[in-house]
C-alpha cells in the first residue's frame, strides 16, 4: 500500500521501506542503532537506507556530540510531509476498515495468530542442530536438521 501511495504522489525519490522508516522515525532523534532496535531492519540494510534518504533530504544526520561514532538522525520537512501523508493514508485505511466485513475482534485473533506463528517459528529455529565440523576420517553423510 506504500508503494502505491508513493506512486500516487509521483514521489520516486524513496522506496517503500525507506519511507516506512520515516513513518517509524516520526518526531523523534534517534540514532541508526536504536532504529534497527525499533523495526525488523537490518544494520547494513539501515544504513544504506539512511544515506540514501540524506542524500535525497528526508533525513537530516549529524555525529553525536559524546560518540563520535553514533549518527543522529531526525526528519526533514520533505520528510515530516511524507509522514504526514502516509499518516492520512493510515487513517483512511482504518476508516476504510470500519466499514469493512472485519471487525475489531477479527484484526485481535489475527495478531495472537501472527505472535503464535512468531513464536513457532523462533521455536523451530531453537532446534535446527547447527552443523558439526567433520572429524578426520569421519563419512560427510547429512546430519538430520532436527533432533
Amino acid at each position: 500500500m506504500v508503494k502505491l501511495e508513493l506512486e500516487k504522489f509521483g514521489i520516486h525519490d524513496i522506496n517503500n521501506v525507506q519511507a516506512m522508516m520515516l513513518f517509524n522515525i516520526g518526531d523523534a532523534e534517534m540514532t541508526v542503532g536504536e532504529l534497527t532496535l525499533r523495526g525488523c531492519y537490518l544494520g547494513s540494510n539501515v544504513s544504506y537506507n539512511v544515506r540514501k534518504m540524506v542524500e535525497n533530504e528526508y533525513l537530516a544526520h549529524e555525529r553525536s556530540v559524546h560518540d563520535r561514532r553514533s549518527i543522529h538522525v531526525r526528519l526533514t520537512e520533505k520528510g515530516i510531509k511524507l509522514r504526514d501523508s502516509l499518516t492520512t493514508m493510515n487513517w483512511r485505511h482504518a476508516e476504510m476498515l470500519s466499514h469493512a466485513a472485519v471487525g475489531a475482534d477479527d484484526l485481535q485473533a489475527v495478531g495472537v495468530t501472527l505472535r503464535r506463528l512468531e513464536r513457532f517459528w523462533n521455536r523451530a529455529a531453537d532446534l535446527v542442530q547447527r552443523p558439526q565440523p567433520l572429524a578426520p576420517g569421519s563419512s560427510s553423510l547429512a546430519q538430520p536438521l532436527f533432533a
